[in-house]
């Protein structure tokens, strides 16, 4: 691809060559999403002028949607967690682009819904496929998306059970690979254990990414069809001013084998 404008690297890219792998959820009232949250509701405000009511008479549909700020497939920027830390309108555009390293723990996760990702499962990715390069979006493929809408997974008594990162790892990756932003397909940074755990703030894996002035994507889907290395991903969200979140379009671009 030497020598190639802008242009035609879009034009290689959407060769037979690669395939373009879509990593968001539906945006509906039945999307998976964090169960603290009401379903996504719309209201019709304007429709087709030929057979409404008069007073919703227009030659165009407009409608309005309420629907949480961390919602089916999502950004967390810093300031979810971190007073201090960017709101959505601060991300730059350069932060939208990653080269992907998918790190697949779905068998773990089949065994143990408490699976929790460790530093040594980094490690022992690295002894397979190589060291992750600085900058890039480390995603946690536990193919939870395969469950729909059930991503609490909760047992008789209530409690969930979902796996997540362990916040060691999430360090590791930041203070010694310097990777850019993660993601995972639960609603939770960190295993449900961690989040219902009594005595404890339930949030640390998720507390840390976001104050080392990081993004992370959650609930997302169809990392089953990405290979480990050798992919891109795109991270596309509103530029909202004093954003936490916002559901996002999230999509790869890998190579076909």
């Amino acid at each position: 691809m030497a020598n190639l404008t802008l242009w035609d690297h879009v034009k290689e890219l959407k060769s037979p060559k690669y395939k373009w792998v879509d990593l968001t959820h539906e945006l509906s009232p039945e999307t998976p999403h964090w169960y603290g949250f009401k379903p996504l509701e719309a209201t019709l405000l304007f429709d087709y002028a030929e057979g409404t009511p008069a007073d919703m008479a227009a030659p165009m549909r407009c409608i309005q949607y309420s629907v949480a700020s961390q919602y089916g497939t999502h950004v967390d920027v810093p300031v979810h967690f971190w007073g201090e830390g960017r709101d959505m309108s601060k991300i730059t555009v350069q932060e939208l682009v990653y080269p992907l390293v998918v790190v697949d723990k779905s068998a773990a996760c089949a065994e143990n819904p408490d699976f929790m990702l460790t530093v040594e499962d980094l490690k022992a990715w690295e002894a397979e496929y190589g060291r992750i390069p600085e900058g890039a979006f480390v995603a946690f493929r536990s193919d939870w998306h395969k469950r729909g809408t059930n991503l609490d997974n909760p047992d008789e008594n209530g409690v969930p059970h979902y796996p997540g990162w362990d916040k060691a790892a999430i360090q590791w990756l930041v203070e010694e690979r310097n990777i850019g932003a993660i993601g995972h397909e639960p609603a939770d940074t960190d295993p449900g254990f961690v989040t219902t755990k009594e005595g404890a703030y339930p949030y640390p894996g998720e507390q840390y990414i976001l104050e080392v002035d990081r993004i992370q994507i959650e609930v997302m889907r169809n990392l089953d069809q990405l290979p480990p290395v050798g992919s891109l991903i795109v991270c596309a969200f509103p530029k909202l001013k004093g954003g936490t979140g916002f559901p996002a379009r999230v999509f790869a671009i890998a190579p076909v084998d």
